[in-house]
């Protein structure tokens, strides 16, 4: 009897070996198919959606993630809605995987799919490849009753980058889900419009701490966000350290002199992650101002603390000397 772990020499041999009677040689078989390369074997491994046993099933979802498409794509959606969740979970991450636009098409097909696992999967797939095709079915998944769908479908949104789909980021920041609200500033930063960075602003004060946190990170990112540092200021005194934090690396970022005072104060935060973050930040802005607040906690207990306030005292120095 061969072994099973025997190699074959070329498709037609493997494609005898996904006829075996044994499952195991059919499983082998199939990871030398997602080995070779060969666009040919994609037909081949399309061919198992029906295979009477799971784990067959399911190495054929992880092989094709090797392969790109839209006869890729197509055989992955038929394993996406396969009965085994093992099956659909390994074709759902194959699927993620695709990079090319024309993949799209195939999976826009199936976008309508009563289960709340395969539109979401299928929106996480169709993000990556930027098909302006998608814009539309996307924009109506935003009324989607499930909110992992809606999260994937502003992804898919935010990452084609089109100014004209403002208006639906800017509904869906005031959604009623905070993963939505989040995911729906992040798509934001794209844009250049004054509208973007003051929907983004205006989420500072979201009722959730996840939500302001990503809105304190996204005005850096935005082109027009250096306009709102004063309610990045403001919300220094965040309740949330992540908030704080977030809005220290922004201030940081955007270089905002008048930030100095406030943000030396968070060098005293019991957060060792805020006060590294607020000595970075002072270093970037290299407000002259800042020197003492830095001096005082040269000796802090954290060692990346202390590496930030020398990096940052640096700053300062080089800064006056090219003054």
């Amino acid at each position: 009897m061969s072994d099973v772990f025997e190699s074959f020499a070329d498709l037609d041999a493997l494609s005898d070996e996904l006829r075996s009677d044994d499952a195991e040689r059919r499983r082998v078989a199939i990871i030398e198919l997602g080995d070779s390369g060969e666009p040919a074997a994609v037909s081949l491994l399309a061919g198992l959606s029906n295979d009477l046993d799971a784990g067959v099933r399911r190495q054929a979802a992880i092989a094709l993630g090797s392969f790109d498409g839209p006869e890729t794509a197509a055989a992955l959606g038929q394993l996406l809605v396969d009965a085994d969740a093992d099956v659909a979970s390994a074709a759902a991450d194959s699927l993620a995987e695709l990079k090319e636009p024309n993949a799209a098409a195939p999976l826009l097909a199936l976008v309508v799919n009563p289960s709340t696992f395969v539109r979401e999967s299928l929106y996480r797939a169709l993000k990556a490849l930027r098909n302006r095709e998608s814009l539309e079915p996307a924009l109506k998944a935003l009324r989607d009753p499930e909110p992992s769908v809606r999260v994937q479908a502003v992804g898919v949104i935010g990452y084609l980058k089109l100014e004209e789909t403002l208006p639906a980021l800017k509904h869906a920041v005031l959604d009623e889900d905070a993963n939505v609200r989040r995911v729906a500033i992040n798509a934001l930063v794209f844009s250049r419009s004054p509208a973007a960075a003051n929907t983004i602003a205006v989420a500072l004060r979201d009722e959730d701490w996840s939500v302001r946190e990503a809105a304190a990170g996204a005005l850096a990112q935005s082109p027009a966000g250096a306009t709102h540092s004063n309610e990045l200021v403001n919300i220094l005194d965040d309740s949330f350290w992540q908030v704080r934090l977030s809005a220290i690396r922004s201030l940081g970022k955007l270089e905002v002199r008048h930030s100095a005072a406030s943000i030396a104060r968070e060098l005293n935060n019991a957060q060792p992650n805020v006060r590294k973050e607020a000595a970075a930040a002072l270093g970037a802005i290299k407000e002259p101002s800042s020197r003492d607040a830095l001096l005082a906690v040269a000796d802090d207990p954290d060692a990346d603390v202390r590496k930030n306030v020398r990096w940052a005292l640096q700053e300062l120095d080089r800064e006056q000397q090219n003054g």
